[in-house]
């Protein structure tokens, strides 16, 4: 019987990217599918983070960048300023998780943020990287003119919060256990064993 995980996630979080390397690692050997769940860390009207004040790159050096060394994972705070919104792209997510791509669409996405200093805030980028997972390109921007999916997000964010009460990210359910941040290997393999 397969297995099945959520991560609740925010696009521009390099810890979800982080995490997503460290339990597909742990999940190789398993049957188990990821079911991927929006969660805005700063949704509007509250400020993102700005790449200049001293928060971000001080905790990059301290935490992000020792964590990704150690999973084996390229990555680079972008300079990206302020730090765009993750609604339009959870709104393509919702288009791609229909298509059966949203696990492809939220790793393609944060890979195009942290490793590749793209605006995802952008609809042309957004487009860009649906395409590159194989959704039509002018279906992704119409959608996203015209709102098509945001509905869909809004109800997503509002499960998060209220119902799943998550409050950071990567928040990672397994069965009965709640792990915040990159899980640590075993404990995250006997949650995986007790499912």
């Amino acid at each position: 019987m397969k297995k099945t995980i959520d991560i609740y996630t925010d696009i521009v979080c390099p810890y979800c990217l982080l995490a997503e390397h460290a339990i597909r690692d742990l999940i190789d050997e398993e049957d188990v599918s990821i079911r991927w769940h929006p969660f805005e860390l700063r949704p509007d009207p509250v400020p993102t983070l700005r790449v200049e004040d001293p928060y971000l790159p001080d905790i990059w050096d301290r935490s992000v960048y020792p964590t990704a060394k150690r999973l084996g994972v390229p990555i680079t705070l972008p300079t990206i300023s302020p730090q765009p919104r993750t609604d339009k792209a959870f709104q393509i997510f919702a288009m791609a998780e229909e298509q059966g791509k949203g696990h492809e669409f939220n790793i393609a996405a944060m890979k195009a943020f942290f490793q590749q200093n793209q605006n995802i805030g952008d609809n042309d980028v957004l487009a860009d990287v649906a395409e590159s997972i194989g959704l039509d390109r002018d279906e992704v921007l119409a959608a996203l003119e015209d709102g098509v999916y945001r509905a869909t997000h809004e109800a997503a964010q509002r499960h998060a919060v209220e119902e799943a009460q998550i409050r950071s990210v990567p928040t990672i359910i397994v069965g009965n256990h709640k792990f915040t941040g990159v899980p640590r290997p075993e404990e995250f393999k006997q949650a995986l064993r007790q499912l």
